[in-house]
Parts: C-alpha cells; structure tokens; sequence
C-alpha cells in the first residue's frame, strides 16, 4: 500500500463513528482521517479534531463553524470547517477520499451519502435510512458509478460475510433459501403489554446488549430498526421480502444467518461491538485487529431463539407491510417514526403512540412511485407534515 487510505466519517461522534475512529487509530499505516462530521456534540468534535488531525470537519451551521474554525486555529490545527449538506457531500466526494463511512443517522444522511455513491467511493453503510427511503434509485446509483457498498449494520454485516461471492446473481442463483436477520428483542422484550403505556425514554434507552444513539435504541425497543433493516436486506441482497425472516436472539451473540437450499445454514457469531462490522468493511477483502476481545463461548454457554410477537411490536409488522407496498411507503414510515420517536423522546407522546401514529399516518396517503430525488423527499416531507398534524390535532 503506498499511502493510507483517505477516509471520511460522516456522523464522527455518535457511536458507530466513534468506533469507526478506534479502528482506524488502531492501524495509522492503514488508514487516515480525511473529514469529520458532527451534528450537535460539538466539543466532542473537537477533541476528535484535535487527536486525528482531519483535513476537513462539516457543522450544520455558519456560526458554529465560525467558532469551531477559530478553536482549531487556536489548538495549531490546519482543519478546515465547512457547513451544512454542501460540506457533507464536499468531504463524501473529494478525489482523494477512498472511503466513506456513512454514519449519520436518519434521512439526513441520504444527500452526502448519494454524493460517496456518484463519486465512485467505497461506502461504508451504516445510515439504513438511505436505503429504506430511496432503495432502487440508491441501488441504482451504486451499479452505474461502480462504488463499492459494504454494509456496516452488525446484522448486514453479517449476511454479507455468510453469503457467497456472487450473491449479487440472486438468492435462487446462489442456492440461498432466506436470511434469518437476529434481534435482541430489545429491553421491552418480557414486559407485560399493560405496562408499555408507561415506559420512560430512559427505560426505552437502557438497551440491553448495545451502547447506541437514543433515536436508534428507542427503534429497537419498538422494534422499527428491525423493521428497516428488513427492508435494507431486501435492497442489499435483491431479496423479497418473504425472504427475510426476524428471528429474537436475546443474547446478540449470532448477528443474522443465511438458509442455503441444501439445509446448510451459516451463521456469523462475535461479541455485541460495532467495531467488528467496521474493522471487516474497512479491510474487506482481507481481515484487520478490530480491537474487539474473542468470544467465550464458555461463558455465553447458550443460545435463545423465538418468533417476535406482532403485538408486541406491532412497528415490525407496519415495516414488513411497507416493504411489500414499496415505492414511497418505506420513505413515508420511515419519516413518520422520525417525527414519532422525537416526540417520544421529548415526552409529548406515550411509547404506545409511535406505532398508531406511524400507522395512521401511512393509511392517510397513497402509495406513489418514486422516481426521482426529489419525490424521496417530497414523500418524506409529506410523513413528517402529516405526523406533526397528528401531534397538534391531539394537542401534542
């Protein structure tokens, strides 16, 4: 290797980003920090600055950038601040990028991550959204522009390394029978129905084998983010999805498996860190030191498997439905449990609500097709309008 590869984090301080950066500093003859991007934690993004020397950082705002310039000037650094979506999709498409770690979370992320895609980059995925909401127009980019797409959710990750080299031939083709996509179940997975009512957003929060953001751990108490990845495998694997079959695995151990025809079923197993999806996509086709300690099996000593119950996590079965509809269905869901979860978060609506709300506000609109950017985000739009009409009208 005769220079190490450029890398842009979008996304750098929550906590895919910040792994991904454990990773990369584990391997400085592999890997260097070419941009990072931070939302609102914007000391942290500093001090991210400060230790891995990018030549760029992305704000959302001139006046944060404005403050954050000076700081690094101050600190001897040479970082250039840039802002807003221009600046994302700058740092996602420059020439000397190599890769991109698309790690910002929701429909945020879509525009840069295209911008990586039209530019040809290795993309690491780890923003599902981009698929849920745009899925064939984003597929399609990545087969004109030739980019590389590598998928960094643990459970995507790990179909992508229990599939065969040319599964992009089709499941049928490659003798795959169906994916098994895992999920913990999430903290709410034995509490008695009654009592969802009055869960807190802590509560919903406290995940019990992942350290993540508070949008996506309330998603996978409710089970939406099981939900999205479902409709991300159908675009990734060219899968239907009858296809994909969730699967409750408590203990996070499996990531997902694939089914082959011939009754061989593989499974990718690892101890519940992000940095192992990161280091395989980083490095792939070869393997790298993630950092991550071996699995003791010893200690695990078993393994739990069980049906997700729809009314339990009536979100699974609104995502399923979504992904059969197509079109702008999945971009309006997605929308929707944006709206929703923040609204939980802020404590204006009860756990409950996130699925009723996401489910009237899909059977408000009819299904479209999306055949351009603009009616991804047109769609989206019209979710988020709809969502918050919902909240006013119930005077939320």
């Amino acid at each position: 290797m005769n220079r190490p590869q450029q890398i842009t984090v979008l996304g750098a301080t929550g906590s895919i980003g910040l792994s991904t950066l454990d990773v990369i500093a584990r391997h400085p003859e592999r890997y260097q920090v070419f941009a990072l991007s931070g939302f609102s934690r914007l000391n942290e993004l500093f001090a991210l600055c400060v230790r891995h020397t990018p030549r760029f950082a992305v704000v959302p705002e001139a006046v944060v950038a404005r403050r954050l310039q000076d700081d690094l000037r101050a600190a001897g650094l040479q970082t250039r601040v840039l802002v807003g979506e221009e600046g994302l999709c700058q740092v996602a498409a420059d020439p000397e990028v190599d890769a991109v770690m698309a790690a910002i979370v929701g429909a945020a992320g879509l525009r840069p991550t295209l911008a990586a895609v039209e530019a040809g980059k290795k993309i690491l995925l780890a923003n599902k959204e981009a698929l849920v909401m745009s899925g064939a127009l984003f597929m399609q980019a990545v087969r004109k522009s030739g980019s590389v797409l590598l998928p960094i959710d643990s459970e995507h990750n790990a179909i992508f390394q229990c599939m065969p080299g040319d599964f992009a031939r089709g499941l049928g083709a490659v003798g795959v029978r169906r994916i098994l996509l895992t999920a913990s179940g999430g903290p709410f997975r034995q509490t008695p129905l009654s009592e969802l009512a009055h869960v807190s957003p802590e509560q919903a929060c406290a995940h019990p084998n992942w350290s993540m953001g508070r949008k996506i751990s309330v998603d996978s108490a409710s089970m939406m983010n099981k939900g999205l990845e479902l409709i991300e495998a159908c675009w990734l694997f060219d899968a239907k999805p009858a296809q994909v079959e969730v699967v409750i695995h408590p203990q996070s151990v499996i990531h997902s498996l694939v089914d082959y025809v011939d009754g061989s079923v593989l499974a990718q197993l690892g101890n519940p860190d992000m940095r192992t999806p990161i280091a395989n996509a980083l490095a792939w086709p070869e393997r790298i030191d993630s950092g991550v300690a071996p699995l003791d099996l010893f200690s695990i000593a078993r393994l739990d498997f069980q049906a997700p119950d729809e009314q339990r996590f009536p979100c699974l079965r609104l995502a399923r439905q979504a992904a059969e509809a197509g079109n702008s269905a999945p971009a309006m869901l997605n929308a929707a449990n944006e709206v929703a979860v923040s609204a939980f978060l802020d404590r204006r609506i009860r756990y409950p609500e996130i699925a009723s709300i996401i489910e009237e506000v899909l059977n408000l609109e009819p299904v479209v097709a999306l055949d351009d950017l603009d009616a991804v985000f047109s769609a989206d739009a019209k979710a988020r309008t709809l969502t918050e009409q919902w909240l006013s009208r119930h005077g939320r």
